[in-house]
């Protein structure tokens, strides 16, 4: 097992966070972070017993932040503000994205500018290291002061409340501490609002689409290398004098991927002096298509890791004497990128759904439809259906959450991020466009097979054999969302990309290119 993360001291990327939540890296909380935390708790103490006026210690809390908290109701505050903030609906967030939560959570806390107890900051590890998943459904915030009701649910089990993921089990928080011999975290003044003020809930999703999009980027050039084999296409729109005059990193590095799939392929060497003078641009414009994709993913990663490192509680304790509330827990700084990518992946999608439908118009050679006997078979006619409708869905589903505002809490918080629902669009689009991404790799093994006894180079050799293991080649109808299925599950389990990257490194091929050191997860 790798070196423990030391959350509030180590840099946490994207990787990182995955990793922890995958259980392929502890995390720790070192002593000095644990004094920092403690500080911080200290001055909260001593704003309660001096009676100063701070937001969420001794006020209420939104439009009640005039009213005055006693001492002695400053613990109650807290318990309330869990259970009235906790309104989500809808269906609970995968688990993945729960642990993502609570990870992001405690790098946050552990930075100690919120005046959490280091005992309740210990629990919540607990919880990460035992499996125990709060349940948090997927509607109910806007973005703007944090992701206030799934954050409330997140943490419900904390105090005895809610429900968790136990072993399996579906069971209430209360019962998940009995099991385990635990008594609920008693929350003390600034606990309960330090917990569900931040950014956590759309940064699971930013971190975890972040993963997915990288994977559906590279199966993209996989997969569109091997459409342009079998649609007879041409590499020279790969060269680099050619992207050295326009030199946007992301085309750069899918123009190099592109070459170098293709290099030593006995299909292109066959077709050298055909005379065709260009290819359609979703087999042309390739680089500057999936790696103008490439940029947005970038931006996002780039964005993502400062988030990731950020405190985005409110109010911000630097000392008894010196508190600051201000906006830090606002969405729109994630939302706005987090819609460009939703575009980015979309447009990946829309340009694979043109090299699909170009494999069954029976040009270049390739029989109509892809089949030998189309008539009595309707061939591959029916799989581009399918993407055509999700490329629909998914052009509907670009419109930017971010571009809306909904004014909440009486006016007090009257622009609001939506960026909750920013993270949950981009999601189901990377979710469309991993079928979209299945049927055009389903076309480029059956056209591929069309050229035979010519080969392929040798990644993208290996691709095919891999896909054919998969599914086999169709000479009559059959029922293809099968096929259709298996394919997604090998873009979606990586295992596609991994066949390209091994068969690259036991040829020595450098597939990533000068600039992957740009485009990585960690």
């Amino acid at each position: 097992m790798s070196e423990a993360f030391r959350y509030g001291i180590d840099q946490l990327t994207a990787g990182r966070a995955l990793d922890i939540a995958a259980g392929r890296i502890p995390a720790i909380l070192t002593p000095q972070v644990m004094a920092k935390v403690k500080a911080s708790y200290d001055h909260v103490q001593t704003i309660v017993a001096q009676h100063s006026i701070v937001y969420g210690i001794n006020t209420g809390f939104g439009p009640l932040c005039d009213t005055k908290i006693s001492e002695e109701d400053t613990r109650a505050l807290q318990y309330n503000i869990l259970q009235s903030h906790s309104v989500g609906v809808g269906d609970s967030i995968p688990d993945e994205i729960a642990r993502l939560m609570l990870i992001t959570k405690v790098h946050a806390l552990a930075q100690g500018y919120s005046g959490i107890a280091p005992a309740t900051l210990e629990r919540i590890i607990w919880f990460i290291e035992q499996g125990i998943t709060p349940l948090v459904p997927e509607k109910g915030s806007v973005g703007a002061s944090g992701d206030l009701a799934p954050l409330s649910h997140l943490f419900l089990p904390l105090i005895g409340l809610g429900h968790v993921k136990y072993k399996g089990q579906t069971i209430t928080g209360a019962e998940a501490l009995q099991r385990e011999g635990l008594e609920p975290v008693v929350l003390g003044p600034k606990e309960g609002l330090a917990l569900i003020n931040g950014t956590q809930f759309i940064l699971a999703f930013a971190v975890k689409a972040l993963e997915r999009l990288y994977y559906a980027l590279e199966a993209a050039d996989i997969i569109g290398a091997m459409s342009l084999e079998g649609l007879m296409g041409t590499a020279k729109p790969f060269d680099p004098r050619l992207h050295a005059i326009r030199p946007f990193p992301g085309n750069q590095l899918v123009a190099h991927r592109l070459k170098v799939m293709l290099e030593n392929s006995e299909i292109m060497a066959s077709h050298v002096d055909c005379g065709r003078v260009q290819d359609p641009y979703s087999l042309r414009c390739m680089p500057q298509v999936h790696g103008a994709s490439r940029t947005a993913w970038k931006h996002l990663l780039e964005l993502t890791t400062i988030e990731l490192n950020a405190v985005t509680d409110n109010p911000i304790i630097f000392s008894a004497d010196d508190t600051i509330s201000g906006g830090n827990f606002h969405g729109q700084p994630m939302a706005l990128p987090l819609d460009y990518a939703t575009i980015a992946a979309a447009e990946l999608g829309n340009i694979s759904d043109r090299r699909s439908y170009m494999m069954i118009e029976g040009r270049y050679g390739l029989p109509k439809l892809l089949i030998e006997n189309a008539g009595l078979n309707s061939g591959f006619m029916i799989p581009q259906y399918t993407t055509a409708a999700l490329v629909t869905e998914n052009k509907t589903l670009c419109f930017p959450a971010s571009a809306d505002s909904v004014p909440t809490s009486l006016g007090q918080e009257d622009h609001v991020s939506m960026g909750s629902i920013s993270g949950r669009k981009l999601h189901q689009v990377i979710g469309n466009l991993e079928y979209i991404l299945a049927i055009e790799l389903l076309y480029a093994a059956q056209a591929v097979d069309f050229r035979r006894p010519l080969q392929s180079g040798p990644i993208l050799e290996a691709c095919h054999r891999f896909t054919r293991e998969q599914v086999s080649f169709a000479k009559k109808d059959r029922v293809f969302a099968y096929d259709i299925q298996a394919l997604h599950t090998i873009i979606t389990d990586q295992s596609l990309v991994r066949v390209a990257n091994e068969v690259a490194l036991q040829h020595q091929l450098t597939l990533n290119g000068i600039h992957h050191d740009q485009f990585g997860l960690y």
